[in-house]
């Protein structure tokens, strides 16, 4: 106002003095009168009236008092509604006070000259109010009023040829200064070019009435009056070019709040994007999860080994083919979030908080369930195949042993059951009675047989065989009938103990020969049954132990065959006595059913499966020894690549905390390291073939090393996820420093304070940890959010601390916590220790200039119409905005009025969008 009273005073006096000779020229009085009566009528109007006649309509002081309130938005005093001169110069004194108190020195105007209808003073009183209320608040470039407009008209002309404007009134004359202010701020209004300076009637004329039907600029002006006078009236242009001026002025500022708003929206329909992005790869993977877990931790077992090996085939392809792809989206899923997170603290926007279930930490720990399912399925088909594998060979010998005994059996019963004895001699009863004995002694030898089979079935019901039911029942009869027997024998040998005292007639050596051949038979069959017996191992040790026995088992064939010489030989005199003493004896020996040729058959076989059991033992042992080369082949590779492994973590490890050199060149540091370790894959692939040729071989230990199969890979998956983690954190550093303008000492300085305090390198701050950090880089965290004490140097924080009394507040420092760890993990990452610094010091657009904003698009309005939206930003933006305004509630609002001061406030978190 100062600036105003000394300079535009000055000025307003002169142009007063100046006009007061020139209102003489009736062409300029004339002009003046249309311009400044088409300028208070384009107020008025506002007021839903307007004036015919300037120095008739205002002589009341009503209109006058009506215009000065609709061009200033304030109230005036009260007017006087009477109809006399006191009361009309009372209203006039009011509107002039009025003016007065605005700061303009009102000279030789009066209230009466107005009230008498003075042409003169009136004019000169408008004239005043447009310099105070239309010209006075123009600046351009530290300009203002006449010389502020003249310089924005030369600014916005000066690109056009044949417009030299240099005053208000000779350099408008031609009407190219009005097109070139249009088609500078609206060039599909005029085609320029076609434009000529020798037809000035045409260009005033079109300029004129585009300002009038587009800019809505109300006709101040007369071509022909412009024309026809040498020298148009200065006050009539100055006025007319003014409107020009508000109209324009006030389309720029729209424009440059549309851009602000439009670039806040983009951020924010692009953060949106990337959050429904992770949502779904988050549900997808914890979908997967969901549905492969039931499946692993299926525990269902089948009834043949072909069905166990083909869900270990299947096992085998979801670790090579399903899992793979799944770990990598899991990866990129953290990788996701980082990036997200940065980006919103980056655009001042509130963490991303995931749907529930959905967070990064929920994530890991379904696939921390999924692993173990996982692991424990794999030892669960292990177990299987080796239990199903045991479950065989017990069938089989079952099956072997339970065929022997019931060919044993095979007609027992029906001997048991003759009546023979009754019409028997002497000789035959003594002979039935000796044969009696020796089948009692041969049924005791059965009785280990009958034991075995029954140890058996019992193995195999509770290894849970599938067919135990018909090896129960075909136990069950072999039980059945060994009771039946032994019942059947017990009373034969009482009905042959009752006649032997009548029959006397034994045959000695048919029961030698009884006795001596059946233990003998019983033990060849063993023999066989031993000899064809299939057998399993694993290791070398086992089978050489079966060697050993088997030799063992040769060295007992010598005597075995002098008994068998024996018991022949007990036949031949038998053979000799009955052709001797010609005894009739019906061709056969009745104590036995065993013959010398079934002797000598079963002999022939033992000696015949002896060297089949010699080669299938040596063939065993070469298999054993095939795998051994396997263990040691598999332990070879995984006893270095296990160690390689841990040493690249802890290379990563001590990458990510040093500082040797630039942001960049530490990326390209560690890209180049992903690139070796990624060229490290085949040597996993081969360890991988190596491993399928052991389970192939069905190998289940290996003593050589320490290392399985299942830690190679979960090491060679977290190796790959480390490097990944780790170069995405250094491009959120680069993100973080080139947005916030952090320099690299900066940086240097926040990693170095960082790790001096990151005493396990772990790579992240506990909340004490972090306390103590940003009090060593200067921030004092007490109850005053806004206290800096400046940078020190980390040595002198202890006694610094000391001295100066710090009060570490927890208020304080807990709403610091809540900023660099928004899962209330208790740890910070040095990440959120960057962003948290950058944020510290970086200016960035807030809620209250986006606010404002868009007030300059509602008019200064409380609420904002669709209507102006769609008018002002772009169409999928603006519907943006009017999908997610609330309603207008005030006391002010029309139909359709939307909030925009909610909406402002929830784009930055400070309520609910």
């Amino acid at each position: 106002m100062d600036h105003f009273d000394a300079d535009e005073n000055h000025y307003m006096q002169q142009e007063d003095d100046w006009d007061r000779d020139l209102l003489l020229d009736p062409a300029w009085e004339k002009q003046q009168r249309k311009t400044f009566t088409a300028w208070c009528n384009s107020h008025l109007r506002k007021a839903g009236t307007q004036i015919e006649n300037i120095e008739e309509d205002f002589r009341d002081g009503l209109k006058l008092m009506l215009l000065l309130e609709v061009i200033s938005g304030e109230r005036l005093a009260k007017p006087e509604r009477g109809k006399m001169r006191v009361h009309k110069i009372s209203n006039v004194n009011k509107a002039l006070n009025f003016i007065a108190s605005k700061g303009v020195k009102l000279v030789s105007i009066g209230a009466e000259e107005i009230v008498d209808g003075n042409a003169k003073m009136t004019l000169g009183m408008i004239w005043t109010i447009i310099l105070r209320f239309a010209i006075q608040d123009i600046s351009v470039e530290e300009t203002s009023a006449k010389e502020g407009l003249l310089l924005w008209c030369q600014r916005k002309t000066a690109p056009y040829k044949n417009v030299n404007i240099q005053n208000f009134h000779i350099s408008w004359k031609d009407g190219l200064g009005f097109c070139a202010l249009i088609h500078r701020h609206r060039p599909e209004l005029i085609d320029y070019g076609k434009l000529r300076k020798d037809d000035p009637m045409t260009n005033l004329n079109t300029a004129f009435d585009v300002a009038e039907k587009y800019l809505d600029i109300p006709k101040m002006l007369d071509a022909e009056d412009i024309i026809s006078t040498l020298r148009p009236d200065e006050k009539a242009v100055m006025t007319y070019v003014s409107c020009y001026y508000h109209a324009f002025s006030g389309k720029q500022k729209a424009e440059t709040a549309a851009n602000r708003i439009c670039k806040v929206l983009a951020v924010n329909q692009e953060n949106e994007q990337l959050m429904e992005d992770y949502e779904k790869l988050a549900s997808d993977l914890l979908e997967w999860i969901r549905r492969t877990i039931p499946w692993l931790e299926n525990r269902v077992p089948e009834n043949t080994m072909q069905s166990m090996q083909q869900k270990l085939e299947d096992f085998r392809d979801y670790r090579r083919l399903h899992k793979p792809p799944k770990v990598q989206e899991k990866c990129q899923l953290e990788i996701s979030f980082n990036t997200l997170q940065t980006k919103l603290r980056l655009s001042n926007r509130p963490a991303f908080m995931p749907s529930e279930g959905k967070m990064v930490s929920d994530i890991s720990n379904a696939w921390g369930s999924l692993e173990g399912a996982e692991k424990g399925y794999e030892e669960w088909l292990l177990n299987e195949i080796r239990r199903l594998e045991r479950l065989d060979h017990l069938a089989e010998k079952f099956r072997q042993k339970a065929a022997i005994h019931e060919a044993w059996t095979e007609g027992k019963e029906e001997m048991l059951q003759q009546r023979d004895y009754e019409t028997a001699s002497l000789s035959e009863i003594k002979a039935l009675l000796k044969k009696h004995e020796a089948f009692e002694s041969d049924l005791a030898a059965h009785q280990d047989r009958v034991e075995q089979i029954a140890a058996i079935a019992q193995e195999l019901n509770e290894l849970d065989y599938y067919d135990s039911p018909s090896v129960n029942a075909r136990c069950q009869k072999i039980c059945d009938q060994w009771d039946a027997l032994g019942a059947m024998t017990q009373k034969r040998s009482e009905a042959l103990q009752r006649t032997e005292k009548l029959l006397e007639t034994i045959d000695q050596l048919y029961l030698e020969f009884a006795k001596r051949a059946a233990p003998f038979n019983n033990w060849m069959e063993g023999a066989m049954e031993d000899l064809q017996d299939t057998f399993i191992v694993h290791t070398i040790e086992e089978i050489q132990g079966l060697s050993t026995a088997h030799e063992q088992f040769k060295a007992t064939l010598p005597e075995a065959d002098k008994e068998r010489q024996a018991i022949l030989g007990i036949h031949n005199e038998i053979a000799k006595i009955v052709q001797t003493y010609h005894v009739n004896m019906a061709g056969t020996n009745p104590y036995t059913t065993i013959n010398p040729q079934e002797i000598n058959t079963k002999w022939d076989k033992v000696r015949q499966l002896v060297p089949q059991r010699d080669q299938a033992l040596i063939e065993e042992h070469a298999r054993q020894q095939n795998n051994e080369r396997l263990r040691r082949q598999f332990a070879n590779q995984a006893n270095v690549i296990g160690p390689w492994i841990q040493n690249k973590m802890e290379e990563i490890g001590r990458i990510s905390i040093e500082m040797h050199g630039t942001l960049e060149d530490q990326l390209n540091h560690l890209r180049q390291y992903e690139k070796s370790i990624v060229n490290y894959k085949p040597k996993i692939d081969q360890l991988e073939g190596d491993h399928q040729l052991i389970q192939e071989a069905l190998i289940f230990d290996n003593k050589h090393t320490n290392y399985t199969m299942e830690h190679i890979r979960v090491g060679w998956e977290q190796l790959l996820t480390t490097i990944a983690r780790t170069i995405n954190e250094i491009e959120n550093q680069i993100l973080t420093r080139d947005a916030k303008g952090i320099s690299q000492e900066q940086m240097n300085e926040f990693r170095a304070s960082f790790n001096h305090f990151d005493r396990d390198h772990s790579g992240t701050l506990g909340a004490e940890e972090f306390k103590a950090c940003l009090i060593s880089l200067g921030f004092d965290i007490g109850n005053d959010p806004q206290k800096r004490t400046g940078l020190m140097e980390a040595e002198d924080f202890k006694t610094c601390l000391i001295s100066m009394g710090y009060n570490l507040g927890e208020a304080e420092f807990a709403r610091i916590m809540s900023i660099v760890d928004p899962n209330r993990m208790g740890l910070v990452t040095f990440q959120a220790f960057i962003d948290f610094m950058s944020r510290e010091t970086a200016d960035t657009d807030t809620a209250d200039q986006v606010m404002a904003s868009f007030k300059v698009l509602a008019g200064d309005k409380n609420y904002i119409l669709a209507d102006e939206l769609r008018r002002e930003l772009p169409p999928d933006q603006a519907e943006y905005c009017i999908a997610r305004m609330a309603p207008y509630t005030g006391p002010d609002g029309v139909p359709g009025a939307l909030d925009y001061m909610s909406f402002s406030t929830a784009l930055y978190g400070e309520s609910d969008l």
